[in-house]
């Protein structure tokens, strides 16, 4: 397995007790350093649970998943816990701990995973470095209730990439969001995964979310997300799946998305929206 692999499911499928239709149907995809992927799909599609396998918090029924170039397919528990250090999550709504500052939140993972090297006394230093890279670093010392829900969001990008993951997974990070904000957040997405090159995988059901993934690229010189042209885009390597009923129906580029007759498909096709 190349070095460069960071993600591969090789036709897993997961069945649970009482249910009919498996969870997941023989999906089968890779991921490398800096690749993206956006993941569309119905509710119940099969979405949240490639994540949660990605993660070890649900194990396969059958076939074999390798993170990091290690088969993680029927780990321990306990063997867990250095791959989830490696791999940053940001769950739906943040999922910041209300009772704890944001210093306190997004140092939660440096602190708490026994397999992240870093000094006590660089603790505090990289939290700042993130909340800087972030836009938010006056806001050490609030807690999450203070803050905008754009803002929460953005603080919780903060916590799943404080450790600098090779991997980091979104679940539906621009959930709930006006346009603006929401644009501002998938911006920062955008900033992570070209400046530390980061694989990823976002799980959303807003279009511009993943048109903006395949077409825009960071400017550290000006700082802000600029539009590539078309000839270009193929540089960002940012794939489109689609998930019904829990198999991976589609899989290709915007264009392709967009030039996909299958009715389900075509109903997360941004230009027939």
């Amino acid at each position: 397995m190349a070095d460069d692999d960071i993600l591969r499911f090789e036709n897993v499928s997961l069945h649970f007790d009482g249910d009919e239709a498996p969870a997941l149907n023989s999906v089968s995809f890779q991921l490398k350093a800096s690749d993206t992927i956006v993941l569309y799909g119905a509710a119940g599609s099969g979405k949240t649970v490639l994540l949660k396998l990605a993660l070890g918090l649900l194990r396969a029924g059958s076939g074999r998943i390798f993170l990091f170039g290690h088969d993680v397919t029927n780990l321990r528990e306990e063997e867990w816990f250095e791959m989830r250090a490696r791999t940053g999550v940001l769950f739906q709504e943040g999922g910041l701990f209300d009772s704890m500052t944001i210093e306190e939140n997004v140092s939660y993972p440096l602190i708490n995973q026994k397999n992240v090297a870093i000094p006590s006394e660089e603790v505090h230093r990289r939290v700042e470095e993130v909340l800087h890279f972030v836009g938010l670093p006056q806001t050490l010392e609030k807690f999450p209730s203070e803050l905008s829900g754009g803002m929460r969001r953005r603080v919780g990008i903060a916590r799943a990439t404080v450790t600098e993951p090779r991997l980091v997974l979104y679940d539906s990070p621009t959930a709930g969001l006006d346009p603006i904000t929401a644009n501002r957040i998938v911006a920062l997405l955008i900033k992570e995964r070209e400046l530390r090159n980061t694989a990823s995988m976002i799980v959303t059901h807003r279009f511009q979310d993943g048109h903006m993934l395949a077409t825009f690229r960071y400017n550290p010189q000006t700082e802000k997300v600029l539009e590539v042209p078309p000839a270009q885009r193929m540089h960002l390597r940012t794939r489109f799946f689609v998930m019904q009923e829990g198999r991976l129906v589609f899989e290709g580029t915007e264009d392709e998305l967009a030039a996909s007759t299958d009715p389900y498909v075509s109903k997360f096709n941004m230009q027939r929206a």
